[in-house]
């Protein structure tokens, strides 16, 4: 022990470096000084946005308060004038934002075409362009561009003037076009339109004043401006690049990846990557600005230009990506940051990351409100917060820890992001990804050079096509690798573990994560939370991708966890065999399925009808897997769905079969009869749906067990059909038609009389089914399984 006052020894040479070298490893803390005031300015607006003008006036009055308070208590309390400064300027933010919330508010309460989109009123309107059109995944066929006749797009666009039954001319507001695909794709940002069609209201508390249904093709179209020409100019030339010099799925995913152009994207890559956790990837996000800003600041860097000069040639840069790669939500956080970093850069002072971060917030949702509760805004600051405040500090106890600093970082950003955003996700999804790390890992080397080769080859495609091509093929390897990590991620059984979805699943998410990294940092619980991990690893590891039991000897029939859709397998008596009939939306819910049951072999895949839910899983079925055919109703529409089957069916090189009423099949156990259509059409005309419907094909199962009756989405019309054709329907299983809707003819259930019946149906669909009236008159009459969350079996 030593005397008060005593000196303490010094320490020696070497224990002086040691420390010197920690200290100097330690990251310097951030400066948190305007978080506080971002966060309030959120608060406020969220107020505003979704509590209206009362929400509004609420948290203008809580600001004012707290404005108030606080300059009293600074005026009072020298003490208090250091931490009373950032709580001024956070209330004092969050006033204006609120003051501005309710402004918008009001105005979008009161504005002249709320009350006719109740109503669902007709309305002539002249529109701007805000964004380019997006389409909706079609449900009537495969789902992408060659689908596109029949697709719907989302325009959005900024109100000129809207007429409602020949009143008075209405100006200004958002407004959302629900239009077809094929008329609208064509059109730029900028441009002005005149259309006409049905108001319907806006869903989204985002100040959209309401949304109009087009039918017909824009008239009166402007010219777009001259950037917005000489943008979708090189979009289009890094396009047609792409495809000419890559396959198919590498093609798509380049210009998504590097300038934001999905068009030629194809569903199942968006679906594996968005499984994967991979979604950032296939259409441009802040991280793609990062890597081109800081490209040609380290070009010019490269040749001594004065730091200034280079910032504003960079700045310059920024804003020309921003145009190309249009101004979405992620990209527009990324843009202010970068350019609140390079005007520090150019006046030579420190950079700094959390302030930059801040002022982005704080500007954009001052400017565009909307911002607010866009889920692309949350996910891009919430995955850069997470980098800017967890990463250093990460890194740097990896690098005490022996490890070099490039394998650090490479190992903290996935993760740190992966951690911050996965409560976001779970709440927009209903499910938590286990392979998002780890593929996010392995895609991280690639995402840069095909980034920087894709804008490269899209500004070279105005210049020289031919190197617009080159910079594609050089960009191949880097997304050919991208293609296969998200494939080979999103092809994992039990990928996404489900979990409750909104605001209190991501609550929940949170606080889990919070108690997690909690005990991580105490020494005394690591040996509790590793135990808690293995004993996680330990049952969700048999239950979630072997379950015990499953499948059960001797199945027969299996409907499939596809979510809102239907797929089918039935047994042949051949172990590894099977038929499926249909294939549900997706392609890895019906590949996990059939891996869990371990068909290596589809003697047939039978569509019942072109409709997505039905046929949009079929390269996942065709996945690794033999087939000896596909098999397709007697009308084969629409066109678009037959073609996005045959070009399946060409890859997997398996021929595309017709079944007609009265055909037979057979295999060991299983026998197939086609009952239907009873009439088919000569064609059919889309519409609603509906007709396509009614020309599912039905069929009779029998197996050794049991027979079944799949009725595809027939409806009224088919079903009437059916029950007048003279066939004996009884059956011991009955598959209800059209996911359990009310369109079912009460004569049916008493022509089958079934033991049970099977409906297959998304847990929470937008559809509301299935119908509750029918759920009660099966239940009164037979027992009948509704199984959203598993797979249902007729032993």
């Amino acid at each position: 022990m030593t005397r008060a006052g005593a000196r303490r020894p010094e320490p020696v040479s070497g224990e002086r470096d040691d420390e010197r070298a920690e200290q100097q490893e330690r990251p310097a803390p951030p400066d948190l000084r305007l978080v506080p005031a971002a966060l309030a300015t959120w608060a406020a607006v969220l107020a505003g946005l979704l509590g209206g003008t009362a929400g509004g006036i609420t948290a203008a009055v809580l600001a004012a308060l707290a404005l108030t308070v606080t300059l009293l208590r600074a005026r009072t309390s020298a003490r208090a004038a250091a931490p009373s400064s950032i709580v001024l300027a956070a209330a004092g933010c969050a006033l204006v934002a609120a003051v501005l919330g309710t402004v918008h508010a009001a105005a979008l309460a009161s504005h002249p075409l709320r009350g006719p989109a109740d109503r669902g009123a007709a309305a002539e309107v002249r529109v701007r362009l805000t964004d380019d059109p997006r389409i909706l995944r079609s449900t009537t066929g495969g789902g992408d561009e060659s689908g596109a006749a029949r697709a719907m797009a989302l325009v959005p666009t900024e109100l000129v003037t809207a007429t409602v039954g020949g009143g008075r001319a209405t100006t200004g507001g958002k407004l959302l076009l629900l239009a077809p695909a094929a008329e609208w794709t064509g059109l730029l940002p900028g441009q002005e339109v005149s259309a006409a069609g049905l108001l319907m209201p806006a869903q989204r508390p985002d100040l959209t004043v309401a949304v109009l249904k087009v039918r017909g093709a824009p008239q009166d179209v402007t010219a777009p401006p001259w950037w917005q020409t000489g943008a979708g100019a090189l979009r289009d030339g890094l396009r047609d690049a792409a495809v000419a010099a890559l396959p198919e799925a590498p093609a798509g995913l380049l210009p998504g990846l590097a300038i934001g152009d999905t068009r030629a994207q194809l569903a199942e890559t968006e679906q594996d990557f968005r499984t994967a956790g991979l979604a950032h990837l296939t259409a441009v996000s802040g991280a793609n600005v990062a890597i081109v800003t800081g490209a040609v600041l380290l070009l010019l860097r490269l040749f001594r230009i004065d730091p200034r000069i280079a910032a504003a040639m960079a700045m310059v840069a920024l804003v020309g990506f921003v145009v190309l790669a249009r101004p979405s939500p992620s990209v527009l956080r990324a843009a202010v940051m970068g350019g609140v970093v390079l005007i520090a850069f150019a006046a030579g002072r420190a950079r700094s990351a959390v302030p930059a971060l801040a002022v982005a917030v704080l500007g954009l949702l001052l400017a565009v409100p909307a911002l607010a509760v866009d889920a692309g805004f949350v996910l891009s600051v919430v995955a850069t917060g997470a980098l800017v405040l967890l990463g250093p500090g990460w890194t740097a106890a990896l690098r005490r820890r022996g490890l070099p600093s490039g394998p650090a970082e490479a190992l903290v950003v996935p993760v740190a992001a992966a951690l911050a955003t996965a409560p976001v996700i779970a709440g927009l999804n209903g499910g938590v990804g286990l392979v998002t790390v780890v593929a996010n890992l392995l895609a991280a080397p690639a995402v840069a050079p095909a980034t920087v080769l894709g804008v490269l080859g899209a500004v070279l495609s105005a210049v020289s096509p031919a190197a617009a091509w080159c910079c594609a093929w050089l960009a191949g390897p880097f997304v050919w690798w991208l293609v296969v990590v998200g494939d080979r991620a999103a092809a994992v059984p039990g990928a996404t573990v489900p979990w409750p979805a909104g605001t209190g699943g991501a609550l929940l998410l949170t606080g889990v994560l919070v108690v997690l990294l909690a005990m991580g940092r105490v020494p005394r619980l690591r040996a509790l939370l590793l135990a808690l991990l293995v004993g996680l690893l330990v049952v969700l590891v048999p239950t979630r991708f072997a379950p015990p039991g499953w499948p059960p000897t001797g199945w027969r029939m299996v409907a499939c966890d596809v979510g809102q859709g239907d797929a089918l397998v039935l047994a042949t008596g051949t172990p590894g065999h099977a038929v499926l009939v249909d294939t549900g939306p997706t392609d890895d819910a019906v590949d996990t399925c059939l891996d869990r049951l371990g068909v290596r072999v589809l003697e047939l895949v039978v569509i019942t009808h072109f409709h997505a839910d039905h046929d949009g899983g079929l390269a996942g079925a065709l996945r690794g897997r033999a087939a000896g055919g596909i098999a397709v109703g007697p009308v084969r529409e629409p066109a678009s769905g037959l073609r996005e089957i045959t070009r399946h069916t060409e890859r997997a090189g398996a021929p595309v079969v017709g079944l007609v009423r009265g055909m037979e099949l057979g295999w060991p156990e299983l026998r197939l009869q086609v009952l239907g259509p009873v009439h088919p059409p000569l064609t059919v005309d889309g519409g609603d749906g509906t007709a396509v419907n009614d020309i599912s094909l039905l069929l009779r199962a029998t197996t050794p067990a049991a027979t079944i009756l799949l009725t595809g989405d027939a409806e009224l019309v088919a079903q009437d059909d059916l029950l007048h054709s003279g066939v004996d329907l009884r059956a011991d299983v009955l598959k209800m038609p059209h996911h359990g809707s009310r369109k079912v003819v009460p004569d049916l259930i008493t022509a089958v009389a079934p033991r049970a019946a099977v409906i297959s149906v998304g847990n929470g669909n937008s559809y509301r089914h299935p119908n509750p009236e029918l759920v009660d008159r099966l239940a009164g009459r037979a027992s009948w399984s509704h199984a959203p969350t598993g797979p249902v079996t007729w032993p």
